[in-house]
């Protein structure tokens, strides 16, 4: 009896704990939905209020029909960079994985010594020569200018060679035996063994590129080619701060990632736990 009274006792704190830390997090989240119904007025009236006392849609009428910025459109763009440059840096990314783990060539240490150190240097440094590289090949104010430069990802070819060492060489071996081209066994054999870890970074890359500000907002000069986060930080204006339709921007631009993370939970949480990284 005794025993039974601790477990619970135990579960109860515990959950407690955990409820306490989902009220935490999700507050600002539900703080941002409900400011998003009410005006500006009412978002900075005393007492404040949770539910609005008077909901409207305007906020998202606004926004959608593009009267302070056009939304639809850096919606659009947001996806597309979002979606390319996840795309890439994971093909890129597994490629050199693969070619790391499982082949042996001159330099080999040494290369994986660069990439290692490459990951420790800021991102900050290399925005000026990046932005003068950008500038040579025209591309300032294009998608080339935001998704090509992350393509190329340290921290994404480490994480896949380090997935990639999972795959049993003997596999691989008995697959070349059989007449099997490189690509052929990367693709049907070394890709689908690693999928756990693979929808990880799948995972990462897609959240790291939605958010993405700093280096849109240097790379990118008109309104119809800003992305989601450079396009509602101008709603941030000098006079006048349109909080309502900021806080429905906001909430709008979530709705993605919810929904992918939503999608895809399954595979990140299995590549997450499948214990099959060999460090």
């Amino acid at each position: 009896m005794k025993e039974k009274i601790k477990k619970f006792t135990l579960q109860f704190v515990i959950y407690l704990f955990l409820g306490i830390g989902i009220l935490i997090t999700a507050a600002p989240y539900i703080w941002e939905i409900s400011c998003s119904f009410k005006l500006n007025s009412e978002i900075f009236s005393y007492p404040l209020t949770l539910f609005p006392k008077q909901p409207t849609f305007s906020n998202y009428i606004r926004l959608i029909q593009g009267e302070e910025i056009p939304f639809l459109r850096q919606f659009m763009n947001s996806c597309i960079v979002s979606i390319s440059y996840t795309g890439l840096t994971l093909i890129v990314s597994s490629l050199v994985g693969y070619g790391f783990a499982k082949f042996d060539f001159p330099g080999k240490k040494l290369l994986f010594l660069v990439i290692l150190v490459s990951i420790m240097i800021p991102q900050q440094v290399l925005l000026v020569p990046l932005f003068l590289l950008m500038n040579t090949f025209r591309w300032i104010n294009t998608y080339y200018a935001v998704i090509t430069p992350g393509v190329f990802s340290a921290f994404g070819a480490f994480f896949m060679r380090q997935v990639m060492l999972s795959v049993p060489n003997d596999l691989i071996d008995a697959a070349r035996i059989d007449g099997a081209s490189e690509l052929g066994i990367f693709w049907r054999i070394a890709l689908p063994l690693s999928k756990g870890g693979f929808w990880v970074l799948g995972v990462v890359l897609f959240l790291t590129s939605w958010n993405l500000y700093l280096w849109p907002v240097i790379v990118l000069r008109t309104e119809d080619m800003f992305t989601l986060p450079v396009g509602l930080a101008t709603l941030l204006g000098l006079y006048k701060v349109e909080y309502g339709m900021l806080m429905a921007g906001a909430f709008l631009a979530t709705l993605p990632i919810v929904i992918f993370f939503i999608s895809r939970r399954k595979q990140f949480i299995a590549g997450l736990v499948s214990g099959a990284f060999k460090f």
